[in-house]
């Protein structure tokens, strides 16, 4: 059977993704298709799912209208769907956010035990690249932060995979993993193998 892995193609980083992710099947040599979300009725079908970068509030908002947040919840719930969650896909999966979040009246999956801060490392003009040492990889990731969130809080179920500035910036439970940074932007497509292992 082909894998369907969904990419919340509401605004944000889609192509990106989507491209990573041909790019990562192909490499594994395994029969997938990427498809785009953008209304409800798709997640169902889906053997794993990522939330891009963008703008958290109005993602959020969107998939509120579109019924998709209940969706991914449900498919959660009822057969642990794999999640990739890069940027404000992080803010997306947290339970708990800062006064923020909490400003905006900003929707949350709070699928993952953990607290996030919005723009934790600045506004757009505060982004930055890092060579990020992960608990997963032997060498480091090259990781891109744009208007980055991290998480200031992890309960003791969710797995840290990595910190920088004391800040959590990469987190797993089950088979969900929130990213601060954005894999997508690079050329290495390790994130996006280990993302594929939870479920292919």
């Amino acid at each position: 059977m082909t894998t369907r892995i969904g990419v919340i193609a509401i605004q944000g980083d889609v192509e990106e993704h989507v491209i990573a992710l041909e790019k990562t099947l192909a490499e594994r040599d395994a029969q997938g298709e990427v498809i785009k979300i953008k209304h409800r009725g798709i997640v169902g079908s889906c053997d794993a799912l990522v939330i891009p970068g963008g703008e958290s509030t109005t993602i959020g908002r969107l998939m509120q209208r579109e019924n998709i947040l209940a969706e991914i919840k449900t498919a959660v719930e009822e057969c642990e769907l794999p999640i990739l969650g890069t940027c404000a896909g992080m803010v997306l999966l947290a339970k708990e956010g800062d006064e923020e979040v909490a400003k905006t009246g900003q929707p949350l999956l709070g699928l993952m035990d953990v607290k996030v801060k919005r723009n934790a490392f600045g506004r757009q003009r505060e982004s930055f690249e890092a060579l990020l040492p992960m608990s997963i990889f032997e060498a480091p990731f090259p990781a891109v932060f744009i208007r980055a969130p991290a998480l200031t809080r992890a309960s003791e179920d969710v797995d840290v995979l990595a910190t920088f500035d004391t800040l959590i910036v990469a987190a797993k439970h089950r088979d969900m993993i929130a990213l601060s940074f954005h894999p997508e932007l690079t050329e290495d497509r390790r994130i996006h193998h280990y993302f594929l292992e939870t479920f292919l």
